[in-house]
């Protein structure tokens, strides 16, 4: 009697996607385990001998998470959504890549919009939301933000990097603003400067009002009154240029300019230069954030450094804290400063 065998395999065919129970007959195990195996949150239910062999397996067979199909069915889309004011600001990129490695490390995957260009951050928001993202990082938000308080009202988990709500309710993660002032004052003292004026930012968004009071509290600790003052509508280089036009056509005597940021700075720079004046021999100028390539310029810019990365990473571990119900995550972070001396300061 002939007798026929039919050979199964356990590999599923390349042509079409390798599924969980695919995933589940590779590694031999059930596809509940599987399941627990490739969930960061339930993964410690599993031994981390079956959890490798998952892992192996998943990587074998080229799984992808149908996460469409996981937010149907856990209520849970496993994805946060970031707003950006601007993704050409060199401010942003290492915010953001702190922000996608906390979160990466947890399995969550990021959806960023740059608000910038014509959308608007209430409906970048609004397309997030309608994706289930599962919390927001802003860092778009103004003093008074209407939008955030709209979020809030509808008990959407948010957490807002490098800016602050005006009463700090909510959970943020910024740096130590009127500190960064302080340090940019005292070294322009220290050097001889007593007429310092300020570049401020934008007063509607809290970096520029706390940079504005920290740069009057540290001239009055020093017993002085600024020199000259110019609000900039934006945190960029036009504006800085702009804004040190009007010092200049003010006839604010000064011999050191302190810049909200440092775009602003470079723009202060450019403003002096056409001017004829010569920086730092006539006019010291220090900016604030230690942006990429800021030791590149000519004169490299002396500036307060920020920790732009470990900004985004802290505030992706306050939102997720946040996800999972942990006490304490309405606090802010507040990540000190330092003063980098650069070749754009001089002793008067």
């Amino acid at each position: 009697m002939r007798r026929h065998f039919a050979i199964i395999s356990s590999m599923p065919k390349r042509s079409s996607a390798a599924t969980l129970a695919d995933i589940a007959l590779h590694a031999q195990v059930h596809k509940t385990t599987a399941s627990r195996a490739l969930d960061p949150e339930r993964r410690h239910m599993v031994s981390p001998e079956v959890v490798g062999r998952v892992e192996a397996a998943a990587r074998a067979l080229n799984y992808r998470v149908n996460r469409a199909a996981s937010a149907l069915r856990t209520g849970r889309s496993g994805t946060v959504g970031v707003l950006l004011p601007d993704i050409t600001n060199p401010v942003f990129p290492p915010i953001l890549r702190g922000i996608e490695q906390a979160l990466a490390a947890e399995g969550f995957f990021v959806l960023v919009a740059d608000t910038g260009n014509e959308q608007a951050p209430d409906q970048a928001a609004d397309r997030m939301l309608a994706q289930r993202v599962e919390g927001l990082i802003i860092a778009t938000s103004s003093l008074h933000d209407p939008l955030v308080e709209r979020l809030v009202r509808d008990q959407v988990k948010v957490v807002l990097v490098n800016r602050r709500d005006e009463d700090g309710s909510l959970p943020a993660v910024v740096s130590d603003d009127m500190l960064g002032m302080k340090l940019a004052v005292d070294h322009l003292v220290s050097i001889g400067h007593r007429r310092i004026a300020h570049l401020s930012g934008p007063l509607a968004l809290s970096t520029g009002s706390l940079r504005q009071a920290g740069f009057r509290q540290a001239m009055a600790a020093h017993g002085l009154e600024p020199a000259g003052f110019a609000e900039c509508d934006a945190y960029s280089c036009d504006a800085g240029e702009d804004g040190t036009r009007r010092l200049l056509d003010s006839e604010a005597e000064f011999t050191a300019i302190v810049a909200a940021n440092d775009l602003i700075a470079l723009g202060a720079i450019q403003a002096l230069q056409a001017q004829g004046r010569k920086v730092p021999q006539d006019v010291s100028v220090v900016g604030h954030n230690d942006m990429p390539l800021m030791d590149r310029v000519s004169p490299p810019l002396t500036t307060v450094r920020i920790l732009h990365y470990e900004m985004g990473f802290r505030a992706a571990r306050l939102l997720l804290d946040s996800l999972r119900g942990v006490p304490g995550t309405t606090s802010t972070v507040v990540l000190r400063p330092e003063l980098v001396v650069r070749g754009s300061s001089a002793p008067l």
